[in-house]
């Protein structure tokens, strides 16, 4: 897990809040993948029929949940490629190769390097680099919401950070407020062993 650093965000009253909207994969399939000397190859392995319809119901919150994403930054490892393709976002991914399997440090560079000041950016991509990037990013580790954040980041959860900077190129750890933390559990019972909505 990314190691807690201190916060040396800048920030005013009058600093513009940007939104930052993270979304892991769905649950994936070990045994659909291509297949390379009798291994499978990691970055071509697609969506099983649980995370098809985790990723379908998570689209549908993200949709319902009311931001009007400006950008989606991606992974393009095929079960994030099928993870969103499943959601049907109203938005045109921009495939990212460094997202793949990449660390906080990476994301956390990728977002800073946004180009055209978008109010609001989705990244969607992996363990433990997500859960990681919010932890590093959140002021107050002791929230709830941070504290089931903390604990599991599970397939398909989308979460959303309100981040105290004007320019993305400013994001440093401590910059953000957790607002919103969801799994598909929490939307369907039947997706995992509880059913709370937290935030």
């Amino acid at each position: 897990m990314q190691t807690r650093q201190t916060a040396r965000c800048k920030r005013s009253r009058d600093t513009p809040v940007k939104l930052l909207g993270l979304l892991r994969h769905a649950k994936s399939d070990w045994s659909a993948s291509e297949m390379r000397g009798g291994e499978q190859r990691d970055f071509d392995r697609g969506l099983n029929g649980r995370g098809q319809r985790g990723a379908a119901l998570m689209g549908r919150h993200i949709v319902d949940h009311g931001v009007g994403w400006d950008r989606l930054l991606a992974s393009p490892a095929q079960r994030v490629r099928q993870t969103l393709a499943a959601a049907q976002l109203p938005l045109t991914p921009e495939w990212q190769h460094q997202a793949y399997l990449a660390d906080a440090d990476t994301l956390l560079s990728l977002v800073q390097g946004a180009q055209g000041d978008p109010a609001s950016l989705l990244l969607a991509a992996h363990n433990p680099g997500l859960q990681d990037l919010l932890l590093l990013l959140v002021r107050d580790i002791d929230d709830p919401l941070c504290v089931a954040a903390a604990e599991k980041f599970p397939t398909a959860t989308f979460a959303v950070l309100a981040l105290d900077v004007a320019d993305w190129a400013d994001l440093a750890p401590g910059c953000g407020r957790l607002l919103h933390f969801a799994r598909p559990r929490d939307l369907d019972a039947a997706l995992g062993p509880e059913s709370s909505i937290v935030g």
